[in-house]
């Protein structure tokens, strides 16, 4: 709800509601990112900025694509031809670039991640993509780790998963306290990796 003023009530204000399910259009975001542009104290309509706003309406389509894809999907396509192989299979530093939902500011990291199957497996790539769709959202680090553990299990139902995230956010070192070089570690182990301590430490110590 939102407050607008009306003259003809006594305290000058009604409520209203507003459409937040109603995607904007293009020319809507343009136009806010030149409002913000004026905002920053610079003018839209000089030559170098003209073709900002529609650059930046095309970037976003791009950084936060994953609102449009389903996770959970990537992973159904899976393969059985693996002669009884049940040992931990593990995926080390995928990079990747999402934004934290309090500023937008960048968070850049890698993602380790590993599961034991239990009759099926699926292709490498798949969990990358995986971390890529959740990544491409706004988002904070602790629930990234845990959708992207949460999705492996759900769809794949192997005997455990960890993830683990090592990462850094360009909110705490460009801005308020401005620690460089600091990063996140954020940890999310389910199903035997859980309960079994010296899986957890071997998955760890995986972790650069």
């Amino acid at each position: 709800m939102e407050a607008m003023i009306h003259p003809l009530k006594p305290n000058g204000f009604i409520k209203r509601e507003i459409q937040t399910d109603a995607r904007p259009s293009r020319a809507e975001v343009e136009h806010a990112v030149r409002t913000l542009i004026r905002w920053t104290g610079d003018n839209p309509d000089r030559e170098g900025l003209l073709e900002t706003p529609k650059r930046v309406a095309k970037a976003y389509e791009d950084l936060f694509g994953g609102y449009a894809q389903d996770a959970a999907e990537v992973l159904r396509k899976t393969f059985d031809e693996t002669e009884g192989y049940d040992e931990p299979i593990v995926m080390r530093g995928i990079r990747f670039e999402s934004h934290c939902e309090h500023h937008m500011a960048p968070i850049i990291g890698r993602v380790w991640i590993s599961y034991v199957p239990t009759e099926r497996v699926v292709g490498i790539s798949k969990l990358a993509r995986v971390v890529e769709i959740f990544a491409k959202r706004l988002q904070i680090q602790e629930r990234l780790t845990s959708q992207i553990a949460n999705t492996i299990e759900e769809v794949l139902q192997p005997k455990g998963v960890a993830v683990a995230i090592k990462a850094q956010h360009l909110c705490v070192g460009m801005r308020g306290v401005r620690k460089h070089e600091t990063d996140l570690i954020t940890t999310r182990m389910l199903g035997c990796y859980r309960d079994d301590p010296d899986m957890r430490r071997e998955f760890m110590g995986m972790v650069e």
